[in-house]
């Protein structure tokens, strides 16, 4: 079985991702109060670990040219003893990322890789440590990952915490099973800026068919911070 998916964000009022662009708090609120509830609330939804994409991982690795190695000719997925840590997953398809540790904050990396990389960058996660699966196919490649993370690692819950375009990919994919939101009292209202979902398709397709919200939770924060709880279902027959 694979790991619950719940996708935890901020955004701004209006959807947006930047936050430096966000407008500031109002007068008498706290801007370090505000900045900590993301993490709060992370700790509040008990999951075994964290997952992003490779732009997000790569402020905890160095990102280097893609691998021109021959690609592996055995794929075997490589689970280290994560020693009771939570896991910092990254999906990272093309082997983009270096690490100096098997670690960030704490947290075990495990590296989600697809079937074109190199032995010797094979060779490099495990000599440092870090474990890493392999989603070998476009659209169940990434499902399949996540079950051996859970199997192997006997995790039930995870959370998602990407940017729009990795968030998107596990949307299509029917990935997310529940979304945790905080608002922030803020505004970006630019348009184009990347917003919680930014699936990469083509511009009939809807990533989010089948799928309807039901809500859970509401909480209003220090600050004005809205935390929205809603769990993903199938939609109901027309």
């Amino acid at each position: 079985m694979r790991p619950r998916i719940i996708c935890h964000m901020t955004s701004s009022v209006d959807g947006r991702q930047l936050v430096d662009r966000w407008t500031g708090p109002a007068e008498g609120i706290d801007p370090v109060a505000l900045d900590s509830h993301y993490d709060d609330i992370y700790t509040r939804l008990d999951t075994a670990g964290w997952i992003v994409g490779r732009k997000t991982m790569a402020y905890y690795g160095k990102e280097r040219a893609p691998d021109d190695g021959a690609p592996a000719t055995r794929r075997e997925n490589h689970l280290c003893d994560r020693k009771g840590r939570s896991l910092a997953i990254g999906v990272d398809l093309r082997g983009r990322l270096t690490y100096e540790t098997d670690e960030v904050g704490g947290d075990h990396i495990v590296a989600v890789l697809g079937p074109g990389v190199s032995e010797a960058y094979l060779s490099e996660l495990r000599e440092i440590g870090v474990s890493y699966v392999f989603a070998e196919q476009r659209d169940t490649g990434i499902l399949h990952a996540l079950e051996a993370i859970g199997e192997g690692f006997q995790v039930e819950r995870l959370c998602l915490q990407g940017g729009g375009t990795i968030n998107g990919a596990f949307l299509k994919v029917g990935l997310i099973d529940e979304i945790s939101l905080l608002v922030y009292p803020g505004i970006d209202g630019l348009s184009g800026i990347p917003s919680i979902f930014e699936y990469k398709g083509a511009s009939g397709e809807e990533p989010a068919a089948g799928r309807a919200l039901r809500h859970v939770l509401t909480e209003t924060l220090d600050g004005g911070t809205v935390w929205l709880r809603y769990l993903v279902e199938a939609a109901p027959a027309a």
